[in-house]
């Protein structure tokens, strides 16, 4: 179906359950003769996969992706791309007690809903579990989007009422040396370390907790994103809004820039140096982003997290005959997201960014 594929010309389709044998992507579009560096794919995916810390679900899995299909002698062919990761530690046994119930702010009903049938063991499709395939598919795009001297970085920018300040650097490769420092993926260490003993103490009360992830794209040139329905910061809000547990999306100044005048918002264009590609602006309320194409500036967005929907605590619900009943979380389960959602948001954004380099390839002659 088509709601399980995303992109036009670099287009995945992913496939796979949280509780299957295994998850995968295949990849359609991707140009022939990029160097497919199978250590970074796998690195990418070690960030995002489960049991990482006391922070993150006990679930263990390697997430070790296989390639099935379009790479040869460690180059992509140009034919379709098919990326495979078993599932090894899945444990059924743990959703036995919601067969029949709902579990609160999960897909449970909907899925019922729209299929009248649904995978209770982890949620099936509706698990982020399969972000990882995603993840896969967007270390290619990376690979591809890197050749053409664009670089993404992200990292958790707040966490509950928990706010790091915002970052000023051009060196992507300092500020993630820095993230990767700490189990929670911030950028500033004094706040990592706030946020983590927060999640640390909302994990042992049985609950859990939101917080925002914080995106910027550099070296993107001017001229990305198409005019009117597939406007740049529109497909990138669609990507981020298709994760799961997303809930907001903002680019530029976001919400904050309704608050301002048109005299305080305004980016102005400076003269543009001889040699330079792209003009710059004095600020960037705009996020990089004019009439939905990139104008060459940095590209930045944050995207909101809710807290983990499974708590360890009685609820009342209901039953698959629409009966009152109760519930108590089981499993393993993330307190906060975020830590590990950071790569699925810098792998969605990479998507968004080869697919509409490649459009971008026929707009003119």
């Amino acid at each position: 179906m088509a709601g399980n594929s995303f992109g036009q010309l670099f287009r995945i389709t992913t496939f796979g359950e949280s509780h299957g044998v295994a998850i995968g992507v295949i990849i359609d579009g991707c140009p022939a003769q990029l160097d497919i560096d199978m250590d970074f794919i796998q690195s990418e995916l070690d960030k995002r996969k489960p049991g990482q810390s006391k922070i993150t679900t006990q679930r263990k899995e390697s997430d070790t992706v296989q390639i099935l299909s379009g790479v040869f002698e460690g180059k992509s062919t140009g034919t379709p791309i098919a990326l495979l990761i078993p599932n090894e530690d899945q444990r059924s046994k743990d959703y036995g007690h919601n067969v029949d119930v709902y579990r609160p702010s999960h897909a449970d009903y909907v899925y019922d809903a729209k299929y009248g049938i649904r995978d209770h063991r982890g949620g099936g499709r509706s698990s982020a579990r399969e972000t990882a395939a995603r993840v896969a598919a967007g270390a290619i795009a990376k690979l591809f989007l890197k050749q053409q001297g664009i670089e993404i970085f992200a990292h958790v920018t707040s966490v509950g009422t928990i706010e790091a300040p915002n970052l000023e650097s051009n060196d992507l490769s300092a500020l993630l040396d820095i993230r990767e420092e700490n189990i929670v993926r911030c950028a500033d260490p004094a706040t990592a370390h706030e946020m983590i003993e927060f999640i640390d103490s909302v994990r042992k009360d049985g609950d859990t907790v939101g917080g925002k992830i914080g995106c910027v794209i550099k070296g993107c040139p001017a001229g990305l994103g198409e005019p009117v329905f597939d406007k740049l910061h529109a497909d990138l809000g669609k990507a981020m809004l298709s994760i799961n547990a997303v809930h907001g999306f903002e680019y530029g100044s976001g919400f904050a820039g309704s608050e301002l005048r048109g005299s305080q918002h305004n980016d102005i264009p400076q003269p543009k140096a001889a040699d330079a590609k792209v003009f710059k602006t004095t600020t960037n309320f705009a996020g990089g982003i004019l009439g939905g194409i990139s104008n060459g500036m940095d590209i930045t967005f944050k995207v909101a997290f809710k807290p983990v929907a499974t708590i360890m605590h009685n609820q009342q619900t209901i039953n698959a005959a629409g009966e009152a009943s109760e519930i108590k979380g089981k499993g393993r389960h993330d307190p906060c997201v975020v830590p590990r959602a950071v790569v699925i948001v810098e792998a969605m954004a990479a998507l968004v960014l080869a697919d509409q380099f490649l459009r971008n390839k026929v707009s003119m002659v």
